[in-house]
């Protein structure tokens, strides 16, 4: 036990440095050989911006993660949070029900698209993964098809940390400390057509071909044994594989075709940060299960939700059979709370139509990088945005695992934060700068964006 013989000190202090040294194990955080006491400590949020300790502002171009919409410090979560809290501050929906869960479910089914009309709530975006599967594998048994409940997803694809939502992951890195996983899932390719090796010349044939691969594998597996299909609308790790047009519509007649249920993995893309309520609205096809979390309450309470077609839910109220699932703070009350008051925001303030309107800005402002050696391309929709970075711009050459290590993770995400800029560099697939600011920025955040990217990517050619 570690005894705190004084306040801790997050403005230069050594209490903070001891903490973060012996007691606080950081996600995804290499520590072994780093003085975690250097760990950046952020205190405090207004608007689009973050502060550390000392007041030093550090523009938040990742959301926190791809989670703050409405933007920091927004004092109408805090006070619904606290009247919820002074009003029912915990109550579980095992059998039992509250206002909140109530109205919210009614307000999500409004929005989404088709019939998805049943909300399951969960506490993050891995939940509603491994909720969403669980689900797709009682409906068929239910629906007298037993053998129904392989996953297939796409190559690189990130769906979350447990193990069922790992074993649905398609990154091998983030998969082989912890395996052997839940069996059953087979990985198809993604959309990236920067590095397309099939119809190079044809962005919508390459889509269309992309998706056939999907029906290879149902066919491969065998119909009878695949349940469902996990897709991102826009691909997050790789940096932001946006759909080729037709892409979806095919992926939908695949599943139509096989009794396979398609799955729109939207914890990143839906509450606007794709200038629409859901991402499955920005590319016109229709899911049978909606999984969300993050941009719900823009990340000021842990919530997520399932939204489930009328269709999957029939067997299991025609039968009186539960769903097998659920957890202790699924659909919390202040959470519930915190996620309609954001709603509120998110609508009173058009920010899905202020997304739209300068999702061209932002891009035309990221696209200035292209003229550095550095930058290959830039991609992605709304606001949600990544800059791959290249050995050589000609040849499209990667950098090597060697090159990404000292380029990305030990320079750059350094370099970028101590410029004034919170993001992501990330090397798990592409090598590439992912941006997801909150949805109340502008150009003047575009603009400087772009000009600490350029200054940061400018010092790391040189390390090239």
């Amino acid at each position: 036990m570690t005894a705190t013989a004084e306040p801790l000190s997050f403005t230069g202090g050594n209490t903070a440095s001891r903490v973060l040294r012996d007691n606080l194990w950081m996600h995804f955080t290499t520590h072994n050989g780093r003085d975690e006491g250097d760990a950046p400590l952020i205190v405090r949020g207004e608007g689009a911006y973050l502060f550390d300790g000392s007041g030093k502002r550090y523009l938040d171009g990742l959301a926190g993660l791809f989670a703050v919409q409405v933007g920091h410090g927004r004092t109408e979560l805090a006070e619904a949070a606290a009247r919820q809290m002074r009003e029912l501050p915990y109550f579980p929906l095992w059998g039992y029900a509250h206002p909140p869960a109530v109205e919210l479910a009614e307000r999500l089914a409004d929005s989404a698209p088709g019939d998805l009309n049943r909300v399951f709530f969960t506490v993050s975006g891995g939940e509603s993964v491994e909720t969403a599967w669980k689900l797709a594998r009682q409906y068929f048994k239910l629906a007298g098809q037993p053998t129904k409940h392989k996953v297939i997803s796409r190559s690189m694809a990130y769906h979350g940390t447990s193990l069922g939502a790992l074993s649905i992951t398609g990154i091998p890195g983030a998969k082989a400390p912890f395996e052997p996983l839940v069996p059953s899932t087979q990985r198809v390719p993604n959309t990236n057509f920067y590095r397309a090796t099939e119809h190079a010349d044809d962005y919508e044939a390459y889509g269309l071909w992309a998706a056939d691969r999907i029906e290879e594998a149902i066919l491969f597996e065998g119909p009878e044994t695949v349940a469902a299909v996990f897709l991102e609308p826009v691909q997050n790790t790789g940096g932001c594989f946006v759909p080729p047009p037709g892409y979806f519509q095919r992926v939908r007649e695949i599943c139509d075709r096989h009794d396979v249920l398609l799955v729109s993995d939207e914890v990143i893309c839906a509450f606007g940060r794709l200038g629409t309520a859901f991402g499955a609205e920005r590319f016109g096809y229709q899911p049978d299960m909606i999984t969300t979390a993050k941009g719900l309450t823009s990340g000021y309470a842990p919530l997520g939700a399932v939204l489930i077609s009328d269709r999957l839910a029939e067997p299991f109220h025609r039968s009186g059979t539960p769903f097998m699932h659920g957890s202790t703070y699924g659909g919390h009350p202040v959470s519930c709370a915190v996620a309609l008051a954001n709603l509120d925001i998110l609508e009173r303030e058009g920010l899905y139509e202020h997304v739209r309107t300068n999702e061209a800005g932002f891009r035309s402002t990221l696209e200035r990088l292209t003229d550095l050696p550095i930058v290959g391309e830039v991609r992605g929709a709304g606001y949600f945005w990544a800059v791959e970075l290249v050995k050589d711009k000609a040849t499209r050459e990667r950098f090597t695992a060697e090159d990404s290590v000292r380029i990305l993770r030990e320079f750059l995400s350094k370099e970028l934060f101590a410029n004034g800029l919170y993001c992501r560099a990330d090397d798990r697939a592409e090598p590439v700068i992912q941006l997801a600011p909150p949805l109340i920025c502008d150009q003047a955040q575009f603009t400087e964006i772009e000009q600490i990217l350029r200054e940061s990517l400018t010092a790391a050619w040189k390390l090239v």
